[in-house]
């Protein structure tokens, strides 16, 4: 799909590539803030969990026959030691085909409630690149786009968040002021010019009166 997407680039003419808008954004991170996203692991949680517990019965069951075979063994008569043998192989066997099974079920499930959460991420990343005239979306997860120009492209994270409810807006930047030094004035102390004229001139009078 990516090799794609830069063949058709390059057929196109360069003033065409250079009016050509696009977002991108961290599918998964994305993803994992999503409510359905956390709502569909833990249904997955709580049946791997039920199936944990039941594979850890039929587990218990087999550590208890085991002993007693143990235990027994010797003073068993060869008929009923081979029923014990057979027991306790169909036991294991048991067991190990359903943690198979189990294994199985769990990542159908796994699939199948996945499948929802893409496809509410999907449409959401739809709605904002028909919304902002983007004309694709690229997907940055695992060093799928080691560059993205600032300029050509937006990051549209916080918008696929809006549209899916995460957030409420989207939040503000604001940029820390710079406080410019204010220089400090040292008062002037020296005598001023004019000052030896005024003593003159009240010295002056004084003479006169």
């Amino acid at each position: 799909m990516r090799n794609k997407l830069i063949f058709v680039l390059l057929l196109l003419p360069v003033w065409a590539v250079a009016q050509v808008r696009f977002g991108y954004i961290s599918y998964a991170d994305v993803c994992i803030q999503m409510p359905v996203y956390a709502q569909a692991q833990q249904q997955l949680a709580d049946l791997k969990g039920k199936y944990e517990q039941e594979a850890t019965r039929g587990e218990e069951e087999f550590q208890r026959k085991f002993s007693d075979f143990l235990q027994g063994q010797k003073d068993f008569p060869a008929n009923i030691l081979l029923k014990r043998q057979a027991e306790l192989q169909d036991l294991m066997e048991r067991g190990i085909a359903f943690r198979k099974e189990a294994q199985a079920f769990l990542d159908k499930t796994e699939k199948e409630l996945m499948k929802d959460v893409y496809a509410e991420l999907n449409a959401a990343i739809k709605a904002v690149a028909d919304d902002y005239g983007y004309a694709f979306v690229l997907n940055t997860d695992d060093n799928a786009a080691p560059y993205v120009n600032p300029q050509l492209g937006d990051d549209i994270s916080d918008l696929v968040r809006v549209k899916l409810g995460i957030l409420k807006e989207i939040p503000v930047v604001v940029e820390p002021v710079t406080v410019e030094p204010v220089e400090v004035l040292e008062p002037d102390t020296t005598q001023p010019a004019d000052a030896g004229k005024v003593e003159e001139v009240k010295e002056d009078t004084t003479t006169q009166l």
